[in-house]
């Protein structure tokens, strides 16, 4: 039938011979635990499989691309995708940028920009420009006062990017990076942090640039963030000893060194404290010092605006270029929407076009849920679900009908307020004549959805089944289906222990960074704290930007400058403060679960000693030399590049994916191989290793945050924010807590079904009941539920956010009138 698509037989991962029908031109959403099959059907199958199809449609070779493995597909359409994962992590990357709406507000300035003559100070009228030529160099025009030549305003004069704009002290980055030598704690390691002076601020730069260019030749990636200890091996040596060292080298034996390397561009970039480093490498307390030495602060020049001064003084209407950047999408709809009657009919016509362009970009992505956000805002600082509704604005200004969208959780980060506008977009790409197929947990979608499908009944190798299928209704009363229940309301989520408010409390004074307006809160310590309000109510930026870095400061005595606030007391109730963020646990695809976690050493010596002394530990590693596949180094795929398509990852033709040579796969550990244990999931292996007490205690921690279903091979570069910020917390479980350890975390329920999240929440507790603090920024309502004490902000996101709403426990908070 041509109205549905029509699934037979899949059987990737853990499906098991799946065949299901699904309405076309719907909103469906598939759910179920976490692991349980969902993306494995909804990306790695339909997707994936409509990719091909459209492929060879085109007569494009898809011969290296492999079919799922599923019977047959039919009835598919053309397919994106909108997944979690951001593509640009630049720092010079903002929301402005990458949605295209900083470039309309460049030409609106450009055109009708007023600015003072550098030599009279008198107004120099607008120029009615239509450069778009990015790359020219701006002429030069009479001032009409005083006849003095300058510049003409072209679009490059408002980019950041381009010279024509761009501060020249910090280069258009907003920031600089120096030395701070200040929080050394004796002499010795003063002589050793002095050779960092000479190092910053422009030799780091360059330096940077240097390996990051060096690690892209070789396939690696290198990032100046990540500290030392959690770089692959390859990028670590590569830091310490450079590009030509034996140490590097051996990874890389008979690949040519780059050609630049012979021009000096790659010499010296290890310095003397880098040389020392290596030395101490295992010198924690020396270690975790000198990483602080490197500090960002504000350009004193541009004082984070990025341009110019003489682009900042250009005004439209009574407001500057960055003034405009930093308003939020919701203000800058509004100053949109007056502008024509602030200007005159002349300047108008030059206009209109561009601000019909701007007004409709902007008003999209307000209706998509990020309306708070502000055009500065670096695109590496968004969470997953705002990467992914920016991407969604995008698609409803396409026009595409017949298309087959897959979202997964798009509701990620979003407070439930801000749901229902989010459900209606998508019934507007529903509308439009295209199948909206959406991977959520959040019941209020699963309630709009025109057909749900449930899949389970557990995860991992208990997943991989269609439980219930129709309508929300028909899913709820569905016997069997963990979804239904809590659809239905026969599950409910924890509540609260009671325990209320507490003797013992940081209290943050004054709180002022971004949208904040003057905000003193009491945050009970020894309890489970849930700060909550709509996106960009400041909820981040209070606890993470003042507290988390105010007390990185304080107990560590170094890192980024905590957000304006006038002060905190309560610290020496505390012996430690530990952030658990959505970052990636690592930017580089080799590292994964197992090797985060650090399960992957001990499971390495159990095979070792399981060959009978004929192999050692770092044969059944895939990062070096020895006992990998060498044709694909380890990875089990290769990458083949298409032509203006993404690079697709096919599987290795000589190991057939298993990443190993043949003698290491020969041996096994209850019956298993290296391979296998690598594929299997934190349940499986948990099983597979339960009398190795080096491996089953931390798997079994990633088994009670929820990542039971979490295969040990797969890449960090494909784990979700709310998946890494997880894996974080299971290792961080695994540290010897200080006396009283207060641990923040953000939105730790990220990409979690409603069961899994009871899980969770019983963790949290444990770490309370066991005398510590925890304190959350979340929407999910089941943790709200469950919290002891609610920190409201809001009453919205953006500039009218920022204010305390309402605190103490959820029972007065949800009161009438609270």
């Amino acid at each position: 039938m041509a109205d549905r698509i029509h699934i037979k037989g899949a059987r990737l991962h853990n499906l098991k011979n799946v065949s299901l029908s699904l309405p076309k031109n719907k909103l469906v959403v598939l759910t179920g635990l976490s692991g349980s099959g969902k993306s494995t059907l909804a990306l790695d199958t339909l997707h994936r499989e409509g990719q091909r199809q459209y492929m060879e449609s085109l007569g494009m070779v898809t011969g290296l691309v492999s079919r799922p493995s599923v019977d047959s597909i039919t009835g598919l359409s053309p397919s994106i995708s909108v997944d979690q994962h951001l593509t640009n992590r630049s720092p010079r990357s903002t929301v402005g940028t990458v949605t295209e709406v900083f470039t309309y507000l460049r030409l609106l300035w450009s055109r009708i920009g007023v600015r003072p003559c550098p030599f009279c100070g008198e107004r120099i009228p607008p120029s009615h420009s239509y450069a778009y030529d990015e790359d020219a160099e701006p002429e030069s025009v009479p001032c009409p006062h005083c006849g003095a030549a300058v510049p003409e305003l072209v679009m490059g004069t408002f980019s950041f990017n381009k010279p024509a704009g761009a501060c020249p002290d910090c280069t258009g980055l907003g920031e600089v990076i120096r030395a701070d030598v200040r929080h050394l704690v004796d002499e010795e390691r003063s002589v050793a942090a002095g050779a960092v002076v000479g190092w910053h601020p422009k030799v780091t730069e360059r330096s940077t640039q240097l390996l990051r260019a060096a690690a892209r030749h070789y396939g690696l990636t290198f990032d100046p963030d990540t500290p030392v200890r959690e770089l692959e091996p390859p990028v670590r040596q590569l830091l310490l000893h450079g590009v030509e060292s034996a140490e590097f080298r051996q990874y890389f034996p008979d690949t040519p060194p780059p050609a630049t390397v012979t021009a000096g561009r790659f010499e010296g970039v290890v310095t003397a404290l880098m040389r020392r480093y290596a030395e101490r490498i295992d010198d924690v307390d020396y270690r975790e010092k000198t990483e602080r030495l490197m500090v960002k602060e504000p350009c004193g020049a541009c004082a984070g605006a990025r341009l110019r001064a003489e682009s900042r003084a250009v005004i439209v209407q009574g407001l500057g270029i960055v003034e405009a950047a930093r308003l939020s999408l919701t203000e800058l709809a509004a100053w949109l929407g007056g502008l024509r009657g602030r200007v005159t009919p002349d300047e108008w016509l030059f206009v209109e076009p561009v601000v019909a362009d701007l007004t409709e970009r902007v008003r999209r992505l307000v209706d998509v849920g990020v309306g708070y956000l502000t055009l500065e805002q670096p695109t590496p600082s968004l969470s997953a679900g705002e990467t992914q509704r920016l991407r969604l604005a995008a698609l409803l200004g396409s026009g595409l009908t017949g298309v087959l969208y897959v979202l997964d959780e798009p509701t990620i980060g979003l407070h439930p307020a801000d749901t229902a506008r989010l459900i209606g977009v998508l019934r507007r790409l529903r509308d439009l004549g295209n199948t909206v197929l959406v991977i959520e947990h959040d019941l209020e979608v699963l309630r709009a959805a025109d057909h749900v499908v449930d899949i389970g009944p557990g995860a991992g190798r208990d997943g991989g089944q269609v439980v219930a299928e129709g309508t929300p209704g028909e899913v709820g009363r569905t016997e069997g289906s963990l979804t239904g229940a809590y659809l239905s309301g026969r599950l409910r989520a924890p509540v609260s222990k009671g325990r209320g408010d507490a003797d013992r409390a940081l209290l943050v004074l004054g709180a002022r960074e971004h949208n904040l307006k003057d905000v003193t809160v009491r945050i009970p310590l020894g309890r489970l704290v849930t700060f909550t309000g709509p996106s960009g109510s400041g909820k981040s930026t209070l606890l993470l930007d003042i507290v988390g870095r105010a007390a990185h400061r304080h107990f560590q005595g170094g890192g980024d400058r905590p957000g304006e606030h006038d002060g905190i007391d309560g610290w020496e109730h505390l012996g430690k403060v530990v952030t658990i963020d959505q970052e990636p646990i690592s930017r580089v695809p080799r590292s994964n679960a197992a090797t985060y976690s650090e399960a992957f050493t001990p499971i390495r010596e159990t095979f070792a000693a399981a060959s009978g002394g004929r192999l050692t530990p770092g044969h059944f590693s895939f990062n070096v030399p020895g006992g990998r596949c060498e044709r694909c180094e380890g990875a089990g795929v290769l990458t083949v590049h298409m032509h203006f398509l993404p690079a697709v990852e096919v599987r290795c033709p000589a190991c057939q994916g298993r990443r190993f040579r043949s003698e290491v796969l020969s041996v096994r550990h209850d019956g298993h191989d290296i391979s296998e244990v690598l594929e299997s999931t934190v349940d499986e292996a948990l099983d597979l290793f339960a009398d190795v007490p080096a491996v089953a205690t931390r798997l079994r921690r990633m088994s009670d945050v929820g990542l039971g279903y979490l295969p040990l091979g797969q890449p960090a570069t494909t784990l979700s924010g709310g998946e890494a910020q997880r894996i974080k917390l299971a290792k961080e479980l695994g540290r010897r807590a200080a006396a009283h350890t207060l641990y923040l975390l953000d939105e730790p329920t990220t990409g979690l079904h409603a069961a899994d999240t009871s899980r969770l929440v019983d963790v949290l507790q444990r770490l309370v009941d066991a005398g510590h603090s925890v304190v959350t920024i979340e929407h999910n309502e089941d943790v709200i539920a469950a919290s002891d004490w609610l920190i409201e902000l809001g009453p919205t996101g953006g500039g009218a956010g920022g204010t305390l709403i309402a605190q103490g426990p959820p029972t007065r908070v949800a009161a009438p009138g609270a």
